[in-house]
């Protein structure tokens, strides 16, 4: 297939037969949400981990960021990827250790995009996956190594912390693929996005969001964050399910570049934060209208939605709608109800 708009051929996932997803790292502890799919919460999860009591020590830490395990299956053939990792290392270990989750069968790690939230944790999770005997290849892209800061409603600067760099990555023994173009992750399970085109009328991005090259340089306007990236994976019978760690290009953005990707398969699922807090409220009822004509059958927000978001898109969708937590699995196969 090909996308006319720009004349290039498609890159295509492979189908799948099925697809875990363990949260590590989220904004949200509650294990009392409701689940949508065959969803297991926080609280199963630590107990088949071998918890014997629920406490805080058992239980896991939520902090700003987004971090998944991702566990595909084709047949007998089993891959397991990270996407992205969140904001630091230690709590991310210790939610790992908590839900009896090894990291040295990781293969590789997908990086959204270039902030903190999302990569402070990476070196503590190469770390572990060397010392389990892997070796983990780390998906990035030339952009996300700018200096990144926010300006406050004062007028002044606040620099956020720096994400590892590539060589550091190497340093430890990653391999590092440092390329802006879409690509398959391992066998074609999984598509990794290039650049997500910014087409619709209202998702013009962080007003707030500056950048700088290094810090001698000037801070220059950065709303689009046009480094960020996106994951598909394509479960048989299913359909599309679409990972947006944050939604910097907007999530209406990313569900009509998914479209015109893969147009004669459904979203199924999209999971991730959609950045619709805060600056970027105003565009809360665009971004509900403007998810309707794609019929998702199930939307699973986190991260950096916000809770007007969440209300909105479920007094919208009903069921649809669903609250990510920390320690929560996911589980996509064809025992779900296709999309229609």
């Amino acid at each position: 297939m090909t996308d006319a708009s720009r004349g290039e051929s498609a890159i295509v996932p492979m189908p799948i037969d099925s697809l875990v997803v363990d949260v590590l790292t989220d904004n949200v502890s509650d294990t009392y949400v409701s689940k949508a799919l065959s969803a297991v919460s926080e609280f199963a999860n630590v107990v088949r981990a071998g918890a014997t009591l629920i406490s805080g020590e058992t239980l896991l830490n939520a902090n700003l960021g987004f971090g998944l395990r991702l566990i595909s299956k084709v047949g007998t053939v089993e891959h397991h990827l990270l996407f992205d990792t969140g904001p630091e290392g230690a709590t991310f270990l210790r939610n790992c250790k908590n839900l009896e989750i090894g990291l040295g069968g990781i293969e590789a790690i997908a990086i959204t995009h270039g902030h903190w939230d999302h990569m402070g944790a990476l070196p503590a999770a190469v770390d572990a996956i060397r010392a389990g005997g892997g070796t983990p290849t780390v998906h990035v892209n030339p952009g996300m190594f700018n200096q990144r800061g926010v300006q406050l409603q004062d007028g002044s600067v606040i620099q956020v912390a720096d994400v590892p760099t590539p060589t550091e990555l190497q340093a430890q023994g990653a391999v590092v693929v440092n390329d802006g173009d879409p690509r398959l992750l391992l066998d074609g399970h999984f598509y990794y996005s290039g650049e997500i085109p910014r087409v619709s009328s209202f998702e013009r991005g962080r007003v707030d969001h500056l950048a700088r090259r290094g810090p001698n340089d000037p801070w220059h306007p950065d709303p689009l964050l046009l480094d960020e990236r996106m994951l598909v994976a394509h479960v048989r019978d299913l359909g599309l399910i679409v990972f947006s760690a944050c939604s910097h290009a907007g999530i209406v953005n990313v569900c009509t570049e998914v479209r015109a990707l893969f147009p004669e398969i459904p979203i199924f699922a999209v999971m991730g934060g959609l950045h619709l807090g805060g600056v970027m409220e105003r565009i809360i009822p665009d971004t509900v209208d403007g998810l309707r004509p794609f019929g998702i059958a199930h939307i699973i927000t986190g991260h950096c939605t916000g809770w007007r978001a969440l209300h909105a898109l479920a007094d919208a969708f009903g069921d649809v709608v669903s609250q990510s937590a920390i320690g929560t699995t996911y589980r996509f196969d064809q025992s779900l109800e296709p999309a229609r």
